[in-house]
C-alpha cells in the first residue's frame, strides 16, 4: 500500500488544497519555535474536520539528537504537552527528528536520546524522522517503533520497517512549499483531534493475479477474471477465481497492470473499470476509460484509479477492449486495490 501525504514548515496549504492535490494526511511539527513553524489547533481543528489524518514530528535543531538522554526526556516532555493540548489521543507517537546525514559512530548518542524520550512517553509512542542509516541502527536496536525515513542521505535504499517515506522535496501547494510522502503501512501514527484511527480508518488491500490467457474478441468489452490471490485479507475477492475486486462501501485506489498478446502494432486497446450490482451482475456503470496503443505481438499497459468510490453492495471489476480485426488475449496481469471500508 502507499497512502500519499505531505509535510510542511510555517506555511499553511489549507485543508480544501491539500484534498485536492489527493493528500490523506499532513505530516506537522511541534517544537520551541514562536515564529509559525508548529501545528496550531486552529489547523488540527480545519484538517481534522475535513477528514485529514495528522502526524506530528518534534524538532528543535537538526542535530539536537546528538544532546542524549537527557536531552531525548526534555522533548519528550514537551513534545507530548504540545501534542496533548492540540488533541492528540494519548497512544499515538511522536516522531523526533535526526535532520542531518548522522554517521554510525553518532548513533550512541541518538539511541540514548531516543531512551530518553521513550522513558517518558513509552517506547511504543517513539518514532524517528532520519536518513537510512540512523533508521536502520534505531530498528535495529529496538529503540523506536515507528520510522519515518526521508530520501535524503538514504542512496536510494529504504528500510521496510519504516511506516513512513519522504520521497521527493520542494513542491508547491496553494502557494506553499510541500514536501511528497507516502505511509506505506496501515498505522503510520496518524491521527485527528480526539480521534485514534480504527480498523476502518486504516487502509487494506486486495492483490491478484491473472495466469491463464483470456480471449479478447474485437470490439468486445471482456471482464478480466483473476485466478491467484496474493493478499485479501478482509475477503473482497469473493469469487475465487473470478472477476469482483472490491465490494463496496468503499473508498479505493485502483492499478492493474496487464499484457495483451496477439493486436498488431499501433492498434488501439482500452482499458476501464466497472462498478457491477451484486445481485445483478448485468447491470454496471462504466468507470473511467483509459486508452492504450500495442506495440506489437505483446503489450504490457497499466490502467489506474486515483481516488473513486463503490457503492453499497456494488463491486468493482476491470473490463478490456482491444478494436483490432483478429482474436487476441490477455496472457497475463496483476491487480492491486487499496481501499477503505
Amino acid at each position: 500500500m502507499a497512502v500519499f501525504g505531505v509535510d510542511y514548515a510555517w506555511g499553511r496549504p489549507g485543508a480544501a488544497a491539500l484534498k485536492k492535490a489527493g493528500a490523506k494526511f499532513a505530516c506537522r511539527y511541534l517544537s520551541h519555535d514562536t515564529t509559525g513553524k508548529n501545528l496550531t489547533q486552529a489547523e488540527a481543528n480545519e484538517l481534522s474536520a475535513a477528514g485529514l489524518w495528522l502526524v506530528v514530528v518534534w524538532e528543535t535543531s537538526a542535530n539536537r539528537a546528538l544532546d542524549g538522554r537527557a536531552a531525548g526526556q526534555a522533548d519528550a516532555r514537551d513534545a507530548a504537552a504540545q501534542a496533548t493540548a492540540l488533541g492528540m489521543p494519548g497512544d499515538r507517537p511522536i516522531y523526533f527528528a535526526v535532520d542531518f546525514d548522522a554517521s554510525a559512530a553518532q548513533q550512541s548518542a541518538i539511541n540514548a536520546y531516543l531512551d530518553g524520550a521513550a522513558s517518558v512517553i513509552g517506547r511504543g509512542r517513539v518514532g524517528v524522522y532520519a536518513g537510512y542509516g540512523p533508521t536502520k541502527r534505531a530498528f535495529d536496536a529496538g529503540k523506536i517503533t515507528y520510522g519515518w525515513q526521508t530520501y535524503a542521505w538514504s542512496g536510494g535504499k529504504w528500510d521496510s520497517r519504516a511506516q513512513l517515506q519522504q520521497y521527493s522535496n520542494d513542491h508547491t501547494i496553494n502557494g506553499v512549499g510541500v514536501d511528497y510522502n507516502h505511509a506505506v503501512k496501515d498505522d503510520y501514527g496518524q491521527w485527528r483531534v480526539g480521534v485514534s484511527p480504527g480498523e476502518d480508518d486504516m487502509p487494506d488491500y486486495v492483490s491478484v493475479g491473472a495466469t491463464a490467457a483470456q480471449p479478447l474478441a474485437p470490439g468486445k468489452w471482456t471482464t478480466v477474471n483473476w485466478d491467484t490471490e496474493y493478499a485479501d485479507s478482509r475477503g473482497q475477492h469473493r469469487d475465487d477465481g473470478g472477476p469482483s475486486l472490491l465490494t463496496g462501501p468503499a473508498r479505493y485506489t485502483l492499478t492493474a497492470a496487464v499484457t495483451v498478446s496477439g493486436v498488431p502494432a499501433g492498434t488501439l486497446i482500452q482499458a476501464r473499470a466497472i462498478e457491477v450490482d451484486a445481485a445483478d451482475t448485468t447491470e454496471y456503470e462504466g468507470g473511467p476509460v483509459q486508452d492504450f496503443a500495442s506495440v506489437g505481438d505483446e503489450t504490457n499497459l497499466v490502467y489506474g484509479v486515483a481516488a473513486d468510490n463503490v457503492g453499497q453492495d456494488h463491486r468493482v471489476r476491470i473490463q478490456l477492449v482491444q478494436h483490432g480485426t483478429g482474436a487476441a488475449s490477455m496472457t497475463g496481469g496483476s491487480a492491486k486495490v487499496l481501499f477503505w471500508k
